[in-house]
């Protein structure tokens, strides 16, 4: 490595270097930013010499050509494993997860992102796959991980993740799931059920009740049973929901080649030909609970119309809300989490995946206990706070700045989020001493007013941000990895 430094004079990643029979290839950061080196066959690759090196760019030609170098580079389904999926805003956070993750067993989806969050940050599928993969090279992580296609909700977002690589796809039905049935009136259940499209769903309401009525369905540690009422409200509820998702479904299956997913954690092709896929099912940003009976009633429609799915993420009793701890009662959450994990061993086996899930410190051991290693922990925006966090020791105007900014901006960007912050609560940076900023990111307020706002601020201050993260990478780094220990140890 010291070679490599003296011929570049830039500081070489260590645990990026790597050897093969053709060439060595090596990430490295000057004043400038990033480089990636390659010394000798660079076949493919777009660069410039500098004597027996080529020093070249990180674009998304250069990262293509790589992965069909160092197969470790490209995403992989991973079956039924324990698993995190690892959410990164900036396309700067997967050194510090790698960093966490390879301190514990479990499978790490380090390419995360929905296409909102796409949206809002003006960033494609194709630059989360690459920034990634970028920091998997970084930290040398040579096991096998995974990348999600997060929140899909048209077949237009499934392909342009396909053509990105994802091997994770999570079909979000939200839209098409009708919370009022599980309240309204006998007459409107009744008008919702004659209005259902029974074709979309291969299915009449005669041949749905001779499935359902009158059985017992023995789970092992649980039993259920459906009267009339209690399948008609399920399948008003959710009968729409599972129509689109098996539409999609089907999408994804044909533009993949049909390939059926993969449970075993099996690797995929290169990107490009074919590679195998992974679905989850996510109703969780929905208003309502989703009872144990209606999970039954979703796993079971699916698996009977071929859906194959890896994870599915029900909407789980009491407050899921962004980048604070989980809200309600954790005895009540035990007791149907419990059964939600009797369904998933018993339907499936699949995973049970906790959306909104980071920072849910209270909860972690009740899955840990009930899921095993039928579990997938879902974070995010949580990636975002601590790289605030190190802005706030790094920078203290650029903090004040954006804290400033995200006052103002919180009370429209909270708009498509489930958050109860007060922004009365957060103080104001005037009233804050340098060493009191970063304390803004420990009050239930302040993180929720910093997560949500999160487009706004980077449409203003992404560029200074970012600056400033990647002259003070290693504070950036530690603070990750120190917060992801704390959300993976409950389940390592």
């Amino acid at each position: 490595m010291l070679d490599l430094e003296q011929s570049t004079g830039l500081v070489v990643y260590p645990r990026s270097v790597t050897e093969t029979d053709s060439a060595t290839y090596f990430l490295a950061r000057g004043a400038d930013g990033k480089r990636f080196g390659v010394r000798g066959d660079a076949t493919g690759f777009e660069g410039q010499r500098q004597g027996d090196l080529l020093l070249c760019p990180l674009t998304a030609g250069n990262a293509a050509a790589l992965r069909e170098r160092l197969p470790w580079l490209c995403p992989q389904p991973l079956g039924l494993r324990k698993s995190v999926g690892c959410g990164d805003r900036l396309g700067l956070a997967t050194p510090g997860h790698v960093r966490a993750v390879r301190q514990f067993d479990l499978a790490p989806v380090f390419a995360q992102q929905s296409i909102r969050e796409n949206t809002r940050t003006g960033r494609t599928p194709q630059q989360v796959m690459d920034e990634a993969m970028w920091g998997v090279f970084q930290e040398g992580w040579h096991q096998p991980w995974g990348a999600d296609a997060d929140h899909l909700k048209t077949t237009a977002d499934i392909d342009s993740c396909v053509t990105a690589g994802f091997t994770l796809y999570t079909i979000d039905p939200g839209d098409h799931v009708d919370n009022r049935a599980q309240t309204a009136s006998p007459a409107a259940v009744e008008a919702k059920i004659q209005a259902l499209r029974w074709d979309a769903l291969e299915d009449t309401c005669q041949d749905m009740e001779r499935r359902y009525l009158g059985r017992v369905f023995d789970l092992g540690d649980l039993a259920l049973t459906f009267d009339r009422e209690s399948l008609w409200r399920a399948a008003a509820k959710y009968g729409p929901a599972i129509a689109h998702t098996v539409q999609m479904y089907r999408h994804l299956a044909q533009v993949m080649g049909n390939r059926p997913p993969s449970t075993g954690g099996s690797t995929s092709s290169p990107r490009g030909s074919g590679q195998a896929f992974e679905l989850e099912v996510s109703v969780d940003e929905t208003e309502t609970p989703t009872s144990p009976l209606e999970h039954y009633y979703v796993a079971s429609e699916l698996k009977r119309l071929g859906v194959q799915w890896v994870s599915l993420a029900p909407r789980y009793i009491g407050r899921f809300e962004k980048g604070v701890d989980y809200i309600g009662d954790l005895g009540e959450f035990e007791a149907k989490f419990a059964r939600h994990a009797a369904i998933a061993r018993a339907v499936g086996p699949y995973k049970l995946s906790l959306h909104s899930g980071s920072d849910k410190f209270s909860i972690y051991p009740i899955i840990a206990r009930h899921a095993g290693d039928l579990v997938h922990l879902k974070t995010a925006g949580t990636s975002y706070l601590e790289a605030l966090r190190a802005i706030a020791s790094a920078d203290p105007d650029l903090f004040r700045d954006i804290l400033t900014f995200a006052l103002r901006r919180y009370d429209e960007d909270k708009a498509t989020y489930h958050v109860s912050a007060d922004p009365g609560k957060v103080p104001l940076s005037e009233d804050l001493a340098d060493s009191e900023l970063a304390g803004v990111m420990d009050l239930f307020d302040g993180r929720q007013l910093l997560h949500v706002t999160f487009g706004s601020v980077l449409d203003r201050f992404g560029a200074r941000l970012k600056a400033v993260l990647a002259e003070h990478e290693e504070t950036h780094l530690a603070a990750l990895e120190a917060h992801f220990v704390r959300h993976l140890e409950p389940f390592g």
